[in-house]
């Protein structure tokens, strides 16, 4: 058995007393030209019956007990039971893009089942337009949204005269058994001292940087320098999702004409939602929501050693500007924020990033479950971030890849996540919240587009 990583514990610990912890993306999909009306029957027959190795990560489930002293250890499982994890939906006829989207929202409010690996898929077809799509959920503590998009990426191809190809979840590499092996037994107690002393040294060196940069620069955010906000709020039982697509080359045009970030563009068109979103129902604060941001340390080629970690992100505060009318400050300002976010977590490493913020994470999701919660200002309000997806126009088994869309975790006390996802020559922006916060979630996209407009506007574009 196999010890998981201490943010990845954290996950699997966090969940026994919050809401489910899993992420999932939604493919939507178009038939090859020779597909017969039973194509996606065929395709659900045949992802069960597919004799392909899952990936390592896919047949192993968490486990603490007396035999592993109380830690989370991997257990694995030899044998996977695919009909426990593969399940068909039918759409009824004509269904649009907002009925698909209600379908994934209770979806994704079901929690996954810890006894067995932590994943569940869904073949959904009845779409109007003859479309399919598939629909994947995975717990965090298993893989991350950068590790997640690159492991959809490396199972599809360019070629749309390609056939007989594996399922999403099946291993890819030569090396993916050597890489996930167990060691056996619990973890040697030397190797995990000098491992707890290594992050000791990096969250004090940390904890010394963040207070000479609160008193040096104006990016530095107080541990609860958040409003309260409806998102910081309890998140109910049913889950609300939406999304849609931009042109990337709306979010490169702006990226240039300002000399910022793609990833500060689509930050900045956020906060615009957020900000049009919270006035039009007279709860804009005075002071800039914050959102948590999860910034990833994995190399933009994605090496096969980084492969072996479920997650390896650190997370930060990034205020969002909310406060500021004109669009191109709010632009510059969060591009300061961001270049300082990325740069504290490069250097002290992901682990010790989060640890440096549980003081301030823990008090936001935990209040909510108080029978009175106090209204108090927060560490945070929303969850934001940015995944990169395939660069060109991707098939699997000659169906088209139509869209791909992000669709993260939301809980009790961050009820809104904003997930930014890019393919192709096109960016998606996905929304899930709770039902009871966020009623009207997909008044969001016209929001985002009108958010878009404002900042091309603001800089000139």
């Amino acid at each position: 058995m196999e010890p998981l990583e201490p943010l990845d514990a954290a996950m699997i610990t966090a969940e026994l007393l919050a809401d489910p912890l899993h992420t999932a993306a939604l493919l939507i999909l178009s038939p090859p030209p020779e597909a017969g009306p039973d194509y996606v029957d065929e395709l659900y027959r045949q992802a069960l019956t597919d004799p392909a190795d899952l990936d390592t990560r896919f047949r192993r489930h968490p486990h603490a007990g007396v035999d592993t002293a109380g830690l989370w250890l991997w257990r694995n499982d030899d044998r996977v039971d695919m009909r426990k994890h593969l399940r068909r939906c039918t759409l009824p006829a004509g269904t649009d893009r907002a009925g698909l989207w209600r379908l994934i929202g209770e979806l994704h409010g079901e929690p996954l089942d810890r006894s067995r690996p932590m994943w569940l898929a869904y073949v959904i077809d009845g779409l109007a337009d003859g479309a399919f799509a598939f629909y994947i959920k995975v717990h965090h503590s298993v893989i991350d949204g950068v590790a997640g998009l690159k492991m959809i990426t490396d199972a599809l191809t360019p070629d749309p005269t390609r056939r007989s190809m594996r399922p999403l979840y099946a291993a890819r590499h030569s090396t993916d058994e050597s890489r996930w092996r167990s060691r056996g037994g619990i973890p040697n107690p030397l190797g995990l001292a000098r491992d707890g002393l290594d992050l000791a040294r990096h969250v004090a060196l940390g904890e010394l940087s963040t207070v000479v940069s609160s008193l040096r620069s104006r990016t530095a955010l107080p541990s609860f320098g958040a409003p309260y906000t409806r998102f910081n709020g309890r998140l109910g039982r049913e889950r609300a999702v939406t999304g849609a697509t931009w042109a990337k080359s709306r979010i490169r045009a702006i990226q240039q004409a300002a000399g910022v970030t793609g990833n500060d563009v689509v930050t900045t068109v956020v906060a615009g939602v957020l900000r049009a979103w919270l006035d039009a129902r007279g709860e804009l604060p005075s002071l800039s929501l914050v959102a948590i941001c999860p910034v990833t340390v994995r190399s933009r080629d994605g090496n096969g050693a980084e492969d072996g970690h479920g997650n390896l992100f650190g997370l930060q505060l990034c205020s969002l500007g909310t406060n500021l009318a004109d669009p191109a400050k709010r632009l510059a300002h969060v591009h300061r924020v961001m270049a300082r976010a990325k740069g504290q977590v490069s250097s002290r490493g992901a682990n010790a990033t989060t640890l440096l913020l549980a003081p301030s994470i823990v008090p936001t999701v935990l209040l909510p479950a108080l029978p009175v919660a106090p209204r108090l200002r927060r560490a945070y309000n929303v969850s934001l971030s940015n995944i990169p997806g395939p660069s060109s126009e991707m098939y699997w088994n000659g169906a088209r890849l139509e869209e791909i869309y992000p669709v993260s975790v939301a809980i009790d006390g961050q009820a809104l996540n904003v997930t930014v996802c890019s393919y192709a020559d096109r960016v998606a922006f996905g929304y899930v919240s709770g039902r009871e916060v966020m009623p009207d979630i997909e008044s969001v996209v016209p929001l985002t587009e009108s958010a878009l407009t404002e900042l091309e506007a603001a800089v000139g574009v």
